[in-house]
């Protein structure tokens, strides 16, 4: 079971638990059929059979995974990109990020490289700070955010050319607190920004 078991709430529909949690489950899939795939994504159409025998069709899209970067200087502000997002047609602020589109790249190795290949930083400490599934009422994408501190410039002649989206990319640092109120204000609405931002907030308060 997801969550121990315990007595029924006393007034309303559903069981009283303290601890629950994520579990691996698989239902038979009995047909796929592949209506797109690329290198960064592919997309088909699973039919499922639940556990009374029925037939289910589902879209599911299966990205690369992603990782992220809530970097903190010295004096507590959080490192900030503004990258323009054709899809949702605007310029957002996000923490560093990037998909791992590199076989077998562990995501810790994976955020180390999209901090310096977005920043220009190099972090000497990481810490794991939250894990999401971004989507997964029809995507299998899973994100992993990383705090970094003790933060160091790359060299100017090891730095990385940023093309596309990202030549275009600005850098902001902002006091930690305040990138929290831009969250809670709805200045900040990218999804993983939001998530670790809001992690590590809820984190010092332990």
């Amino acid at each position: 079971m997801s969550g121990s078991e315990g007595q029924a709430h006393p007034r309303l529909p559903g069981i009283l638990a303290e601890r629950v949690a994520d579990q691996d489950a698989r239902w038979p899939v009995s047909k796929v059929e592949t209506a797109f795939e690329n290198p960064y994504l592919g997309v088909s159409l699973d039919t499922i059979v639940d556990p009374a025998g029925q037939e289910h069709t589902r879209v599911v899209v299966r990205p690369h995974g992603a990782v992220a970067v809530l970097a903190l200087d010295e004096d507590d502000r959080v490192l900030l990109v503004e990258q323009y997002r054709h899809p949702v047609g605007q310029r957002l602020i996000e923490i560093p990020a990037g998909t791992l589109d590199i076989e077998g790249e562990h995501p810790a190795e994976a955020a180390a490289r999209e901090l310096g290949e977005e920043a220009d930083i190099h972090a000497a400490h990481w810490q794991p700070l939250l894990e999401m599934a971004a989507t997964p009422g029809y995507s299998s994408e899973r994100w992993t955010a990383y705090l970094a501190t003790e933060l160091t410039a790359v060299p100017e002649t090891e730095r990385t050319r940023r093309e596309a989206e990202e030549a275009d990319m600005r850098q902001w640092w902002v006091p930690f607190e305040r990138a929290v109120d831009l969250v809670l204000d709805g200045r900040i609405t990218d999804a993983l920004t939001v998530g670790a931002i809001l992690a590590a907030q809820v984190r010092r308060s332990r």
